[in-house]
């Protein structure tokens, strides 16, 4: 007989509303349903009743941690209506600044994921050194979190001399430390435990899912968007793409970790050859795009970031879309948390399970609706969902 278990909407294993419904057998998870809608903030529909240069400022709060990725995604969306390109030097700084965010993304994941298991040494550790990083991102950029160094045509600041010989000394401080957590990760038993063979996702199931990012290099596949499908200066800048073929909570944990390290690669390779001239096209505030579509993707700490935008010739967005990293990773939790086929998944495995995905739930709202008439689902907002009733002649109340 088995047994549905809610973990959630408001518990520990994660800091934003989430809840899993498991049916258990015992300890053992037979089957899982997930539920994110508890958070909706209806930033596409608010984007689209603000000028360009708005939006900006509105686009890099959809994930905090996440926003140097969604301001460069949206740059780059909006300078590709325009048909304009950011300088050499800009796109340097944009890999600096987008790489150093990856490095904080990165040590900020694995302190909470050491924390969720209970090791809240380690937690402290990765959170001492994430502040370093975020003091250097501050010194770039202005701000500790929310940079705001990205703008419609290039960046905001230059990069001084001192400020570079600060971040070359950060930069090796933050290689030692990465060694030395590799070595602890490596040789302790109890953190081995937790995570080896916990949480198995097969590559055929991870393609099948559409699984992005560390979650996906994790099983065992070759994929980044800043190799497959370059962007501001990524097919310039040699780097690594880090995989693991064990395909558990292990594999995820040495893959950002290894991460870590290429991200300081490549940012000491964007130093070191660093373009001279301007960093900023000059580009009127309240700009008007020309009509037509525009498609951009970027290698955000979570995996693939995809923003859509539709001009109808006016100084706003008629249409903009938003496909985050989580969303798409959030089918894979609902594999790896069943047991099948002699693969056992215990109650307690569920923390190490749903955090490795590093999910960001504030993200990730979605509506399915079913329309019975032509058989089909459609993924939608409730951005959609208001436009499509207000068509049919239903007030929203």
């Amino acid at each position: 007989m088995s047994f549905e278990i809610p973990i959630g909407p408001q518990h520990p294993i994660h800091v934003e509303p989430l809840m899993l419904r498991l049916s258990v057998e015992g300890e053992l998870i037979v089957d899982v349903d997930v539920d994110v809608s508890y958070i909706h903030r209806g930033i596409e529909k608010a984007l689209e009743v603000r000028p360009y240069i708005q939006g900006l400022y509105l686009v890099e709060r959809i994930c905090g941690i996440c926003n140097a990725a969604h301001s460069l995604c949206y740059c780059l969306n909006v300078e590709q209506l325009l048909g304009k390109e950011a300088p050499p030097r800009a796109k340097y700084l944009r890999i600096v600044v987008e790489e150093l965010s990856r490095i904080h993304s990165h040590l900020l994941w694995l302190g909470h994921y050491f924390h969720t298991l209970g090791f809240e040494t380690l937690f402290m550790y990765f959170w001492r050194d994430r502040e370093r990083v975020m003091d250097m991102l501050e010194l770039i950029t202005g701000n500790r979190v929310t940079t705001a160094y990205n703008t419609i045509g290039g960046v905001r600041r230059d990069l001084t001399p001192e400020v570079e010989q600060k971040l070359r000394r950060t930069l090796d401080y933050i290689e030692e430390r990465m060694r030395y957590y590799e070595k602890v990760i490596d040789s302790e038993p109890t953190i081995l435990a937790r995570t080896q063979g916990v949480g198995i996702l097969k590559p055929s199931d991870a393609v099948r899912l559409g699984v992005v990012g560390p979650h996906l290099r994790a099983s065992g596949i070759k994929h980044d968007v800043r190799l497959d499908d370059p962007y501001s200066g990524h097919d310039e800048i040699p780097f690594n793409v880090i995989t693991w073929d064990t395909c558990d909570c292990y594999a995820r944990v040495k893959v950002r970790i290894k991460e870590v390290h290429e991200c300081v690669n490549m940012i000491r390779y964007a130093l070191d050859h660093m373009p001279s001239g301007d960093y900023r096209l000059k580009i009127p505030p309240f700009f008007k795009a020309p009509p037509g579509e525009s498609l951009s993707r970027v290698e955000a700490p979570r995996g693939e970031l995809v923003h859509y935008s539709i001009s109808d010739g006016s100084d706003r967005p008629y249409r903009y879309r938003v496909r985050t990293p989580t969303l798409a990773n959030l089918l894979s939790v609902v594999e790896m948390l069943k047991s099948r086929d002699g693969y056992e998944v215990y109650i307690a495995d569920v923390p190490a399970i749903l955090g490795g995905i590093d999910p960001c739930i504030c993200c990730s709202a979605r509506v399915v609706v079913a329309d019975e008439a032509r058989r089909r689902r459609t993924v939608m907002t409730l951005d959609d969902i208001i436009r499509i009733s207000r068509d049919r002649g239903v007030e929203r109340r």
